[in-house]
């Protein structure tokens, strides 16, 4: 295995399977042939063509089409389409800082490829030693009852961007619930850039893009999950991490790209190392797939 088997299951899909999903001729999502057959039994919601699918005019402004497109989802759930409903609701837009057009449940977001946005800190301790030798990386080991990758290895802190919070207030929430960091802890929490992919998983599309932030730590402070999500945390050298990432599947999918992402900017990984170019490339959305 190596670094770029862990960027190819992010960037796995085939959009051929697919055909866009719009909002007023702008395109903020994928769905799969079979879903557009299916959104044409709602007429007054959806306009079914071969080329896309996409809300219809009459639906022309934010509270409308969300009320509209929440009573299909609803629809959708009560067949057993959508499970795991978490009656959060994120925002519909292509590009970060947008106007939303509608919200949208969370649960259903891959359904429709809509673009989710996610916060991911590395919480990180500096040590004797150079290089990867003085790094040390706080892992978080996933509840088995989590929705998604039960029991997967984490970061410190992870979460979704729902509607309403700024990146920074939902950081410092998702910091207190699942590291039990207080908020001046985590306000100290250095943006240092986004990663993106589009990938196909079991929930649907994935088109994501996460917030990245580096937050060093004391080496005596010790993580206390609050929310149930975190089963335990360990303090790990950087290079049983990249070991880990490199040879296991036991990250969570995107974890490993947030991870390669701090390697590079730490010097970790170099451009003397094999597939340097590719890594670094992966971590973003390449021209063809946006």
């Amino acid at each position: 295995m190596s670094y770029l088997d862990r960027i190819a299951e992010c960037h796995r899909w085939d959009p051929d399977a697919y055909r866009p999903f719009t909002i007023e001729d702008v395109t903020v999502g994928r769905v799969t042939h079979d879903l557009a057959r299916r959104l044409a039994d709602f007429p007054k919601v959806f306009h079914v063509a071969e080329a896309a699918v996409g809300l219809v005019p009459g639906l022309a402004d934010f509270e409308a089409r969300s009320a509209a497109m929440h009573e299909v989802l609803l629809r959708f759930r009560d067949a057993g389409d959508i499970p795991h409903w978490r009656d959060e609701v994120y925002p519909v837009v292509r590009r970060w800082g947008d106007a939303p057009l509608m919200r949208m449940e969370r649960a259903a977001v891959p359904l429709f490829g809509v673009r989710g946005f996610g916060v991911h800190v590395n919480g990180y301790v500096e040590a004797d030693g150079d290089g990867i030798d003085g790094l040390r990386l706080w892992v978080g080991r996933r509840s088995k009852t989590k929705q998604t990758a039960p029991g997967k290895l984490d970061h410190l802190v992870a979460g979704g961007q729902p509607l309403g919070l700024g990146i920074r207030e939902n950081l410092i929430k998702e910091a207190g619930e699942e590291a039990g960091l207080t908020p001046e802890v985590a306000r100290r929490a250095v943006p240092v850039g986004a990663i993106s992919y589009i990938c196909e998983r079991d929930e649907g599309l994935r088109d994501d893009v996460l917030f990245c932030f580096d937050l060093k730590l004391p080496a005596e402070t010790t993580p206390a999950n609050t929310d149930g999500e975190v089963e335990s945390f360990e303090l790990w050298p950087l290079a049983q991490v990249m070991d880990t990432l490199r040879d296991t599947q036991g990250f969570k999918f995107n974890v490993n790209l947030v991870i390669l992402d701090f390697a590079i900017r730490h010097g970790i990984l170099t451009p003397d190392d094999p597939g340097y170019q590719a890594v670094w490339e992966g971590l973003r959305f390449k021209p063809s797939l946006v």
